[in-house]
């Protein structure tokens, strides 16, 4: 059964660029080691009438966006080995300088899914 790493993070919309180019790197380290899937996705229509928004959920501040983010792993033990690699790798090291990220770390939500259904 596929697993999946799901994100969700507040960007400030001012450094939605550099997430972007920070992302497609991150993508294309974790591709190489295997990984099945790899997206970045930011918020678009996100007023919605039911539930609780992803905005406030993350208690946005004025200026920032919410940014999706999943990995498709063939496992669980598919993705603990790649991701074993992605933080060896030191393409990854060199992004994660956390003076420099286009995100609060400390903000983001994250958490590691077997898939359920798959259509």
């Amino acid at each position: 059964m596929k697993y999946v790493d799901g994100f969700l993070l507040a960007v400030p919309k001012k450094k939605l660029q550099a997430y972007r180019r920070m992302a497609a790197k991150a993508g294309k380290v974790w591709r190489q080691y295997g990984a099945l899937d790899y997206k970045e996705c930011v918020g678009d229509d996100l007023k919605v009438k039911m539930g609780i928004s992803f905005p406030r959920q993350m208690k946005l501040k004025g200026g920032e966006t919410v940014v999706f983010s999943y990995i498709v792993y063939k496992s669980r033990a598919h993705r603990d080995a790649i991701n074993k690699k992605v933080m060896r790798d030191p393409r990854f090291k060199d992004m994660c300088d956390p003076k420099d990220m286009p995100f609060d770390v400390k903000r983001m939500c994250y958490g590691g899914f077997n898939v359920l259904v798959d259509a």
